[in-house]
């Protein structure tokens, strides 16, 4: 007898539906997996012969095949246990093959017959739904993650007797959840506030830009001076994600494993600091089974990198192409996957190798250990960042003001006035922010009268700056000029843009 299961599998971070074929009949008795697969799920024939036998049910003596189509592609992982399973226990008349039929099913087998949690099951049953499934079977632990896809009947399983009752004669309620009414409800308030902030107006008037126009950050400034303390509050005044935004992140979590049990849906945009010692696959994704990376783990969120220069260089360099593409392609021998990497960079670095540049009691580098230091950052990958600002040491007398700065909310609200503007000009092109535009929108979006046409003349020769850093002034002025309600771009806003573009090359001259 031959029967057929529906279940799912992952490229990248969307699923698909594979169909776990199961054939018994006579030879030698044993259970043989066939259809590309990894080690995982060759060991699954042990997972589910102990499982079905510890549910009280005998295995037939007989040859049982079991197929994973399309069989051109890798399988990988446990997943494929509860379906294996299933389809034996089908094929042996224990379980009516219409109580199965157009039902998604997937989880991983314990020896004892209790079903594990899997990842990414939120990609996988919405790839089950967009293929006309209505019912599916996933494990308790992924009930809340699996119902969040709206149509779809979730009954979630804590071990296989109970599946096999629930498809016998004791059926379970679905689980019900309203993800929409979860993400409105859920908490957007930060524990982080600029409020907290002593002194550093620039720097905080950098940081409003750079959220205002979705903008790439740098921060020079020595130890001690609230370069992280600054970057850990830039998600408190982004706008809050939306739902779509919500659902493309928890998908890239759920792949990844990092959502926990209590966790529904992702509702905070999200940050993420890797450390400096931080591996090329690490940071852009990869492995033998290819994972999302930091870069893809920060998606719709801030990428702080702090201490710059300590990353290794070719790190750095391969982040070059998703700062400008949004996302980052990953070609192994089993395929090519591809993960969205839309962040925002917030980076940090000391201005020598000591941190502490321009203090004669205590600063030692000579030139060449400051310009070795420096140049660790390519020019290209410079360019790429569209404002650089100075963090200064604080001073006694702004730690020991006790007035209150101003507060995230009230920075969010002009961000979101400012963004509101440019989802309004932009509304007709494929562009949400002014750091979107090319070079044939940045002439339309960013024309200048001859005054700032002066200014940006006398800055690109005198600065040596490149054509991108010329593009990424006219962009940030653009910013500016939203953020003060100005619909044309004046001579003061091109001369607060060029002051966030002199710091990559303060340094070097």
């Amino acid at each position: 007898m031959i029967t057929k299961i529906l279940s799912g599998a992952l490229i990248g971070i969307n699923g698909y539906i594979v169909n776990v074929e199961v054939d018994i009949s006579a030879g030698l008795p044993g259970i043989d997996i066939v259809g590309l697969p990894d080690s995982a799920v060759k060991e699954s024939k042990e997972r589910v012969r102990t499982a079905i036998k510890n549910s009280n049910y005998i295995l037939p003596a007989r040859r049982i095949t079991v197929n994973l189509a399309p069989a051109d592609i890798k399988k990988e992982g446990p997943a494929f246990d509860l379906p294996i399973a299933i389809g034996i226990l089908v094929c042996m008349g224990v379980i009516d093959s219409k109580k199965v039929a157009d039902t998604f099913i997937i989880g991983e087998l314990s020896l004892d017959g209790s079903i594990r949690r899997v990842n990414g099951i939120l990609p996988m049953v919405y790839a089950a739904f967009k293929n006309n499934i209505k019912k599916c079977i996933v494990p308790f632990p992924n009930a809340n993650e699996a119902a969040i896809v709206d149509g779809m009947q979730v009954i979630a399983v804590k071990n296989l007797s109970q599946i096999i009752s629930h498809l016998m004669d004791k059926p379970l309620l679905p689980v019900e959840i309203n993800a929409k009414n979860i993400f409105e409800l859920s908490n957007e308030n930060f524990d982080l506030d600029f409020a907290d902030v002593k002194g550093q107006e620039n720097v905080k008037r950098a940081i409003e830009i750079a959220a205002a126009g979705n903008h790439n950050i740098l921060m020079i400034g020595p130890p001690g001076s609230g370069k992280t303390m600054i970057a850990k509050r830039l998600p408190g005044i982004l706008p809050n994600l939306t739902f779509e935004e919500s659902i493309e992140v928890t998908k890239i979590y759920s792949v990844s494993g990092l959502l926990a049990n209590k966790d529904v849906l992702v509702t905070k945009r999200p940050f993420r600091s890797p450390h400096h010692t931080i591996s090329y696959s690490a940071l852009t994704g990869g492995g033998r089974i290819p994972r999302p990376g930091e870069i893809s783990l920060a998606h719709n969120g801030v990428l702080f990198l702090d201490e710059l220069p300590e990353f290794h260089k070719n790190v750095l360099e391969v982040m070059r192409q998703p700062l400008e593409n949004k996302f980052i392609t990953i070609a192994r021998v089993n395929g090519i996957v591809t993960y969205p990497a839309n962040f925002m960079l917030v980076a940090a670095m000391n201005p020598c190798p000591c941190g502490y540049y321009g203090s004669n009691t205590k600063c030692n580098c000579s030139s060449y250990e400051i310009s070795r230091y420096l140049n660790k950052i390519s020019g290209p990958m410079l360019d790429r960042i569209d404002i650089q600002v100075e963090v200064a040491p604080v001073n006694y007398n702004d730690l020991s003001n006790t007035r209150k700065s101003e507060t995230s909310q009230q920075i969010k609200s002009r961000v979101l006035a400012a963004q509101k503007i440019q989802h309004e000009r932009y509304k007709n092109i494929n562009v949400r922010f002014n750091s979107q535009l090319t070079s044939t929108q940045i002439e339309i979006y960013c024309k200048t009268n001859n005054e700032c046409q002066d200014i940006l003349k006398t800055a690109f020769n005198n600065l040596n700056l490149s054509a991108r850093a010329y593009s990424k002034i006219l962009k940030v002025a653009r910013t500016i000029a939203d953020l003060e309600n100005e619909e044309e771009i004046l001579p003061s806003h091109i001369a607060e843009a060029i002051q966030y573009r002199n710091l990559d090359r303060k340094y070097w001259n």
